[in-house]
């Protein structure tokens, strides 16, 4: 029996539509290699996770040298090195005063934690997302996400959640256009409080670019003007770096390109090169709202995925990696807009650095969603050796998410095939 053969009798897999047909044997930067020995570009990372590039020198070696002397202790009953030095680096990387890191295992974990935290801290128990956003695929995070084909099903979720329009400019929720539009979306924030909530909202939350939600890049402005909002309001802000940390968007977290300060902050995915960790790190003063019991983690800072994460963000700092993806980002968003020119099931090309969206319509005056044709094109990508996601709230947006380490040739080989794919599909 063969391990799509197993997959089949043993794995549960049927939450996804389709797992990709390619059984991976081994991964080097930024290229798989299959049993039969194909390689294939590899254009997600895991949806966004090995950012330094699959199976890092450094990140190797960090974490077998501390699996020969700890691999586990519970870093919240015993003291671990790696995992004090992790959060002594996150505070100095992180923007603002944030400060104090509780770690987790997956981003669903961080944010269900930063929820927590919020509540604790401001006393209060209201909060409010974006439309068209994703949290993760546990209960309160399933709660502040704003996608039905995410929560079918699952409900009734937790009360006292509700969202503002997203600034989704190419699909814009008021049908108006930017910058005339004077960010009617992130002004719709004082009446969502208005009119949507009973007076207790505890945080914001929202990723600096939508990835689930299609790769939604917000006009600069957008997150001023929530944060003023927020202020004046006693709200917290909870950005949500899961996707857009560690470098993916040409700075080292992607709220970085719009000069506001959260609260509060979760990460994860890139974090630690593909050893699964997150974490929440906070203000001193929120952080220490918890008091005993009220968190935990059996797993969270594990050791060896706290000293694989270090090792990760040495490399990004040493080998220049968060400007090269702003430079191969500008490159590829360049090349794409030239396919654009071509293709005219190309609606928008959108992204910063290497998180880059592709949104495929049926008709550029409609913009009626081409998900059936996104389908095609990643198929034509995939049997030609690029390996590509596709999301986005209705299907169809091809997701081009590297690892960080894609060298030239790689990019050009990825557009020539998407030109091919396009045409072919």
């Amino acid at each position: 029996m063969d391990t799509v053969e197993k997959y089949a009798r043993y794995v549960n897999t049927a939450m996804v539509a389709r797992v990709e047909p390619v059984v991976v044997e081994r991964a080097k930067g930024a290229t798989y290699v299959d049993i039969s020995g194909r390689e294939y570009i590899d254009c997600f990372s895991g949806i966004a996770v090995t950012n330094v590039g699959h199976c890092h020198p450094r990140v190797v070696e960090a974490a077998r040298a501390q699996m020969e002397k700890l691999v586990h202790c519970c870093s919240y009953v015993y003291y671990s090195q790696p995992t004090a030095d992790l959060a002594e680096k996150l505070a100095q990387i992180t923007p603002g005063r944030l400060q104090k890191t509780f770690f987790g295992n997956g981003g669903a974990e961080a944010i269900e934690g930063a929820l927590r935290l919020a509540k604790q801290f401001t006393g209060r128990t209201e909060l409010v997302g974006l439309q068209g956003s994703f949290h993760g695929r546990s209960y309160a995070t399933l709660s502040v996400t704003g996608n039905c084909g995410r929560k079918r099903r699952g409900g009734p979720y937790m009360v006292g959640c509700t969202f503002l329009p997203a600034p989704y400019c190419y699909r814009c929720f008021y049908e108006l256009q930017y910058p005339s539009c004077r960010l009617r979306c992130a002004r719709a924030l004082e009446e969502v409080l208005l009119y949507n909530t009973y007076d207790s909202v505890a945080a914001f939350i929202a990723e600096p670019i939508m990835g689930e939600g299609g790769i939604i890049v917000p006009p600069r402005e957008f997150f001023q003007e929530v944060w003023e909002i927020l202020k004046r309001h006693g709200i917290l802000f909870i950005c949500d770096e899961v996707q857009t940390g560690f470098g993916r968007t040409g700075r080292m977290f992607g709220i970085e390109h719009y000069g506001v300060e959260p609260e509060i902050m979760a990460v994860a995915k890139g974090i630690a090169d593909g050893f699964p960790l997150s974490g929440f790190i906070a203000r001193e003063d929120v952080a220490d709202s918890f008091r005993p019991g009220d968190h935990l983690s059996t797993f969270g800072g594990n050791p060896v995925s706290c000293a694989a994460a270090l090792a990760n963000i040495r490399g990004l700092g040493e080998e220049g990696l968060v400007g090269a993806a702003a430079e191969k980002g500008e490159w590829f968003m360049e090349r794409l807009g030239d396919l654009a020119s071509n293709h005219g099931v190309i609606g928008e090309v959108r992204g910063k650095g290497l998180m880059i969206g592709v949104e495929l319509v049926k008709d550029r005056g409609s913009r009626e969603p081409a998900a059936e044709q996104g389908k095609r094109v990643r198929q034509a990508c995939l049997e030609r050796g690029v390996l590509l996601g596709l999301g986005g709230t209705f299907g169809n947006v091809l997701r081009i998410q590297p690892p960080l380490v894609i060298d030239k040739s790689q990019m050009e080989e990825v557009v020539r095939v998407l030109g091919e794919a396009l045409s072919a599909a």
